[in-house]
């Protein structure tokens, strides 16, 4: 595309290039902060450069952090015998907001997704096979509900049972305010699976 601006051109590839966002919403993106006063703009890009010069990953459980090792590593409130397996550090947001798990993480980095040439080699394998102690009880897979996830899954389980150590799962099945007529097989297969006593 052609625009009347080369800056706003140059904006417009930058934010394209994020996942997600198409050359429509990256010009409606660039125009919106043309519009938006100096200063704005200025706290916008002196949080983006800050958070890439101070976001690292934790050295023990992977998750992102500006303090190694991360705030959920380093709490003594945090069990220490329960590591959840994630796939990205924004599952670890998504299960932190619960207030339910109250042990340590392990981000993987992604899944196994041979298709796309990514192996165990490509993930923190090693560094949660690192982790494993006489004092873990149980590491909980909390893999995406899809083929990769899946994968990942069967993976690490088979890899891990060996070890003596209980591994899990999370449970899947419906979300709340659903009907049982729009699931699909799979989603009820997966309820009925992970079914509870009452």
């Amino acid at each position: 595309m052609q625009y009347t601006s080369e800056s706003v051109e140059q904006l417009v590839e930058e934010f394209s290039q994020l996942p997600g966002i198409g050359k429509k919403t990256a010009l409606r993106l660039a125009l919106y902060i043309l519009k938006m006063p100096r200063e704005h703009v200025a706290a916008l890009s002196t949080a983006l450069i800050n958070m890439k010069d101070k976001v690292r990953y934790c050295s023990i459980c992977s998750n992102i952090t500006e303090n190694d090792p991360c705030v959920i590593c380093s709490s003594p409130k945090r069990r220490r015998s329960v590591i959840c397996v994630v796939e990205e550090p924004n599952d670890v947001l998504a299960l932190e907001k619960t207030n339910e798990y109250f042990g340590l993480y392990h981000v993987l980095g992604g899944a196994l997704s041979p298709l796309d040439g990514i192996g165990p080699e490509d993930l923190k394998v090693k560094e949660l096979l690192a982790r494993i102690n006489d004092d873990l009880e149980e590491i909980i897979l909390a893999m995406n509900p899809n083929v990769e996830g899946e994968t990942t899954t069967i993976y690490l389980s088979r890899l891990l049972k060996p070890m003596g150590i209980k591994i899990s799962r999370i449970a899947r099945g419906l979300p709340i305010g659903s009907d049982l007529e729009f699931a699909d097989e799979a989603t009820l297969s997966r309820a009925l699976e992970g079914r509870v006593a009452l």
